[in-house]
Order: C-alpha cells, then structure tokens, then sequence
C-alpha cells in the first residue's frame, strides 16, 4: 500500500514597510524581495516577459505604485529578459473596454514608458478578442480562452494589488490570473454562471442601479425594474439599491468562483517554472480596482509579499490582513479585532477561502506556507 507524500510548504517572502533609511526605501524593498525570492533565476536572456498588473478604471487610485513597477522591470532587465507590463480589456464598459482608452488610462495613472521604463501592451488585443483556447479539461471548462499576448509571452510576473471583491471575497494572485488574463469571452464565461435578480416587492423604480449599470441592461417597466439576463456583466453595480431590492443568489457563487479558479489555471498552464509573483498588501480596499473610485483601506498598509506558489501567497496575505485590527473608520462592518475575517466583515456572504480550496484541489499550489521575513 502506497503512503501518499505530504505537501511541503512553500515558502512566502515577506518585507514590513517599516523604514529608517534610504536602504529600507519601498522602493529598495521591492528589489530586494524580488533578489530574496530568487526570482532572477527564472528568466532568460531575451526571454519576453509579461508583468501582469492592474491599471485601475479611470478615477481609482488605489492600484500599484508606477514606481514599484519600475523596479520590477529593472530587475527583470538585469537579467537580460525583456519585459513589458500588460493587463486584459474589460467585459464591461468604461475607460478599459478597448485597447486604445485602455493604454490612455495607463498613462493616466502613470503607467508609462518613462516613468515605468517599458512598453504596455493590452494582451487580448484592441478590442478583447485575441484570444488563444487553452485545455484544461475540468468540471466547468474543457478549454479556456486566455489573452494571447500573454499566452506567447515565455514568463509572467504577476503584480497583484489585494484587497475585497463582492464574488469572490478578495481579490489577490488567483483573481489576477484568471479575470485578469482571460479575453473578454473569457470573462464573461466566468461570470455567466450567477446573475442578480430584482426584489420587484422591495423596488420603488428610483432608477439608481440602471444609472450604474455598465452594461445598460437594467429597464425599468410598470412594476420596477427588470434586468436583462442575455446582456447582464454578472458585475454586481446594481447592489447600490438604497432598498437592497437587487440581491445575487449567494448560494451560486462558488460556482463562479470555481469558473474563476479554472481561468487561473489555464493561465500559468503554458509557462511552468517560469513565473512568479509579487503582491503588495497596501490600500487595501474593500472593493475591486474595477470601480472608478476606491474606498478607504479596511485595514493599515502591512507590506510586499513574493513567492512562485499563488496559493500559498493568497493564503499568506489573508492571514497578514485579518491578523491586523480593522481600522473603524473603513466600511468594515464587523470583525474589527485581530483575527476577525475581514472581508466576511464587508461581504458577509461571501467566502474567499474557496479560491484557496479549488486552487489547491487542483495541483495550483499549497495552502501551507512558511513565512520567511526580510
């Protein structure tokens, strides 16, 4: 009879943003992180790497700081590879729908070639649709459609800003892997799995939530509005009913977070050993960089955290920020103390541990980690 070999943990590196002088800069610690971690080895010279982040929707400011991002590209450089920033177009409309406005909003916030010393190049294309099928063969999905600029790409660094999300709990490395690598088809075959539905008792036709909708598909007719399920985004605007009459069936969305796990893994399929990632545990916010705001942090900057496992590293950073206290003034609701679930205290229905879950179940690394600070 077999004995089954135990996962090793794997290790998760950690620097605090504590700093006395120049050496200690966040800056010098995103380089050192990146030296700590071993990270140089990976690459090869030539090799194009897609460092994959988040510009953030016109009007939020919460994203990476540009000048983080800089020192990750001079370190890749240093190895003689040729990175390039990117991120996906959005299935919703806005200032990202397109790879035009997409790369002007880039530039907004500060993702430019002089300040972030390489081009961007939008993945799937100017209008999210070049798109490669990656197999998968799992529950949800044979195959999964993964921007080619990154598909081709011959490694990634993934540059993950954490913080809350209304589906999936949080949204950390696994998020940015699957919504932020998938073409817009993509995306849209991880939300399909749950839609909002409209409490027609509670609705007073206020019109609040088809002013948000992205996607126009709220109407409104006799007896309140109604959403139009062939076109809704699955993107959960409409909440901002001052009623709560816009509800998702909650008992639904680990299914879209399974669809989200399975993006994930269809995206790092083709570049094994040769990818690696970097999250900053800062403005930790309740909401998604999606929004065109953000909100104040939940709780105070912790610090950079690296690691190749995406599992381990998810884990670590949800452990770091409900370790810390809730800040009160934040829209934490509950779970102010240390070790309170902090996004169950802004999204008490939701349950980011099941990216964790799946993404383990599925070979995409280990939930055990060992924490090695700098």
């Amino acid at each position: 009879m077999s004995v089954q070999k135990e996962t090793e943990p794997a290790k998760v590196y950690f620097m605090n943003f504590r700093a006395h002088k120049k050496s200690q800069s966040k800056v010098r610690k995103v380089e050192q992180i990146f030296k700590k971690a071993g990270f140089a080895s990976i690459f090869e010279n030539r090799d194009l790497v897609a460092v994959k982040l988040h510009v953030g929707e016109r009007g939020n400011d919460a994203t990476i700081n540009p000048v983080f991002v800089r020192a990750v590209m001079d370190c890749i450089k240093e190895t003689g590879a040729l990175p390039f920033a990117t991120d996906t177009n959005t299935l919703y409309e806005g200032y990202r729908k397109n790879a035009v406005e997409h790369v002007e909003t880039a530039i907004l916030h500060g993702f430019n070639y002089s300040v972030i010393g390489t081009p961007v190049i939008i993945a799937d294309g100017l209008k999210g649709d070049d798109e490669v099928d990656v197999e998968v063969n799992l529950k949800n999905f044979k195959s999964v459609k993964i921007a080619k600029g990154i598909e081709d790409a011959d490694a990634m660094v993934v540059l993950t800003h954490f913080k809350g999300h209304i589906m999936s709990g949080f949204g950390g490395a696994i998020k940015n892997l699957s919504m932020g690598c998938a073409s817009v088809s993509g995306k849209w075959a991880q939300h399909s799995s749950s839609q909002p539905a409209i409490d027609k008792d509670r609705c007073t036709k206020c019109g609040a939530c088809i002013k948000l909708c992205p996607a126009e598909s709220i109407v409104m007719e006799k007896d309140g509005a109604k959403i139009v399920q062939s076109t809704c985004l699955s993107c959960g605007h409409c909440m901002i009913c001052p009623r709560d009459a816009v509800y998702f069936d909650w008992a639904e969305m680990p299914g879209f977070v399974d669809r989200m796990v399975e993006y994930a893994y269809g995206a790092v399929q083709s570049k094994k050993g040769k990818i690696c990632y970097i999250t900053f545990l800062m403005n930790i916010t309740p909401e998604c960089d999606c929004n065109p705001w953000n909100d104040t942090p939940i709780v105070p900057d912790i610090g950079i955290l690296a690691s190749t496992d995406p599992i381990a590293l998810d884990q670590a950073c949800l452990d770091l920020v409900n370790a810390s206290v809730g800040l009160e003034e934040s829209d934490l609701k509950c779970n102010h103390q240390k070790g309170g679930d902090k996004f169950k205290g802004v999204w008490e229905n939701t349950d980011g541990t099941r990216q964790l879950e799946y993404g383990e179940e599925l070979g995409m690394g280990t939930r055990k980690y060992v924490l090695i600070e700098e």
